[in-house]
């Protein structure tokens, strides 16, 4: 075999094995993402995330002494069985099981009427934060909790609100501690309210 045909074999072997690697298209992606649905994870220090035990919600706030009873009064199923809560679980005051906040809105317009959150001792879960000044939503966002209220000026629709207060919570000395606060305006020319050209 001549120098320049065993090269060329050479590179032939070299574009094929380069291909081969290739199929498949993106190496360790090719086995998808991470479970989502998994409810606990190792940490660094191999200790383990708070668990995640789901709760009967709408049970949790209609037996719930610090709940208003117009709140409990209003809280009926939307459709069938499935009631206007929203719920989500995490931790922001460290505890052994996640925390549970709960948002408890209307059927029609989903306006949040009251926001709980509560906290898992022993067996029971305890409410630790409570907010019925309607609008309002909360969540927790990095171990935070997140208060969100719409704000309305006169003459504002349920649907525009004029602006939010976004307040933030951090858990301290066993209560949580307002630690920001913010204001946002919406644009009135968003919602369609801006004033009409003025006429020379």
């Amino acid at each position: 075999m001549s120098a320049a045909a065993a090269a060329f074999t050479a590179l032939a072997l070299l574009i094929g094995a380069l291909a081969a690697c290739g199929t498949g298209g993106t190496g360790a992606r090719d086995e998808g993402p991470a479970n989502s649905d998994t409810v606990t994870e190792a940490s660094p220090s191999g200790s383990t995330a708070p668990s995640v035990p789901r709760v009967d919600a709408v049970a949790l706030v209609k037996r719930d002494p610090k709940v208003s009873k117009a709140v409990k009064q209003d809280l009926k199923p939307c459709v069938e069985n499935e009631y206007p809560v929203d719920v989500s679980y995490g931790s922001s005051t460290s505890g052994s099981s996640s925390d549970v906040v709960v948002n408890v809105m209307t059927c029609g317009d989903a306006v949040g009427v009251g926001s709980y959150v509560y906290r898992a001792e022993g067996k029971q879960y305890k409410n630790v934060f409570r907010a019925e000044d309607p609008p309002v939503y909360a969540e927790i966002d990095r171990g935070d909790l997140v208060v969100t209220k719409q704000v309305y000026d006169k003459g504002d629709p349920v649907t525009l609100p004029s602006g939010e207060e976004i307040v933030t919570y951090r858990w301290r000395d066993a209560r949580f501690v307002e630690v920001e606060r913010r204001h946002n305006d919406y644009s009135g020319a968003v919602n369609g309210d801006s004033p009409a050209p003025e006429e020379d």
